[in-house]
């Protein structure tokens, strides 16, 4: 069976000193593997096919055979590693706090240990409340998505 540590191995070596890295990675029975990128900028479909041909290039499917996927990290998944909030300075999140809470607004800046954000005001009758900006730590995150807005 191939294994998380042969695949994470391999996907590190690909991605050495670039602005490419993994995000996810899952192994169901029978060797269905499913592999999410991320990068510094954008990942694009090549950049998901290349990894794909060095991957199968390093696995003898005669010896053992496997089904394999390579994706980017879109924004219908929710961000996991800190490198993914600072790419997103500027972008707006919707967050669910380990408490509960949904915080929905701008990321203004991220570390290796939290986030500050800008929550979007809450419209209340006509008046519009004041901008508020929250520190997370991201153990108090629960789950974080890009928010998509067609708006211009």
């Amino acid at each position: 069976m191939i294994t998380e540590k042969q695949l994470k191995k391999l996907i590190d070596e690909h991605f050495q000193g670039g602005n490419l890295f993994l995000v996810d990675l899952v192994i169901k029975p029978g060797n269905q593997i499913s592999i999410f990128i991320d990068g510094d900028y954008r990942v694009n479909v090549e950049a998901c096919r290349q990894l794909s041909h060095f991957l199968e290039d390093n696995f003898d499917r005669e010896t053992e055979d496997f089904d394999l996927t390579v994706s980017s990290a879109g924004a219908d998944r929710p961000l996991k590693l800190p490198r993914q909030y600072k790419k997103n300075t500027g972008n707006a999140l919707e967050i669910i706090t380990t408490a509960g809470n949904k915080i929905t607004g701008v990321v203004l800046s991220a570390d290796d240990t939290g986030i500050e954000i800008e929550e979007e005001p809450v419209k209340k009758s006509i008046k519009e409340v004041s901008k508020k900006i929250i520190s997370l730590k991201f153990d108090e995150i629960k789950s974080a998505k890009e928010v998509i807005s067609f708006k211009k």
